[in-house]
């Protein structure tokens, strides 16, 4: 069915490890179909920059999973400029630096957590179908628990080598260093108990590895358009809209 002119519009499903070049796709897929956006990995990161910022020990699941009610997380749908903003602070550039980056997969790990965040999520999907024809998400459990319903599910790969190149190049750092912290990300992802990262089995893998952003972005956007997705122009400002993230 078409987005366009139907009451609820297109859920294209991304998920995958850090790296793969899951954030520019899908920026790159909602831009041209006129969709929304929504990065659930920095909602999780928003929530760890909180429980640093508030001095919470986040190696301690039981006082993470004790203040995951508090802070306010506001995220931006437009993909051109998808703001992250907690108790109305815009920290989209600190929710990227290595302190957080180091302990993110702690607090994505306590089910406490994903329980709220995953509701809020799905929230901010509803609005997008109704609102802008369709969304794009991504994570890594989008195809598995936040939207298994997706019309669209990809699961984007490259190797750890690859990843940790275009990483160091975005943030810096000895590219070693950073495979190794990937390679240290990918196995508490991989293995947590609550929502771990794994591929459905209706899920295309997409390996990245040899390929440039436009050739990953016309891959998606073809299946999108295969699902009926191609998506109705948005209402004027929408897309710059706020989808709150509060309780």
């Amino acid at each position: 069915m078409s987005a366009q002119g139907s009451a609820e519009g297109t859920v294209v499903a991304i998920d995958g490890p850090s790296g793969s070049g899951k954030s520019s796709t899908a920026r790159g897929v909602a831009s041209a179909r006129g969709l929304w956006y929504l990065d659930t990995g920095a909602m999780y990161r928003a929530m760890t920059w909180w429980m640093q910022h508030h001095r919470i020990d986040v190696d301690d699941a039981a006082a993470v999973a004790e203040a995951a009610g508090r802070p306010d997380i506001t995220m931006g749908t437009d993909p051109a400029d998808p703001t992250v903003r907690v108790d109305g602070r815009d920290v989209a550039r600190e929710i990227r630096t290595r302190e957080v980056t180091a302990q993110v997969s702690a607090v994505s790990a306590v089910p406490a957590v994903r329980n709220r965040l995953v509701a809020e999520q799905r929230e901010v999907i509803a609005r997008g179908r109704r609102r802008a024809g369709g969304i794009v998400v991504e994570g890594r459990d989008i195809t598995t628990v936040v939207a298994p319903d997706a019309a669209v599910k990809i699961y984007l790969t490259a190797s750890a080598a690859a990843r940790a190149d275009r990483r160091s190049g975005e943030l810096g750092g000895d590219v070693g260093a950073v495979q190794a912290d990937l390679v240290r990300r990918d196995r508490i992802d991989s293995s947590r108990e609550d929502s771990p990262l794994t591929q459905t089995a209706d899920a295309l893998e997409l390996e990245t590895t040899g390929l440039g952003l436009d050739d990953v972005v016309a891959i998606v956007l073809e299946l999108v358009d295969r699902a009926g997705g191609s998506g109705a122009a948005q209402t004027a400002g929408e897309g710059r809209a706020e989808s709150s993230a509060a309780r």
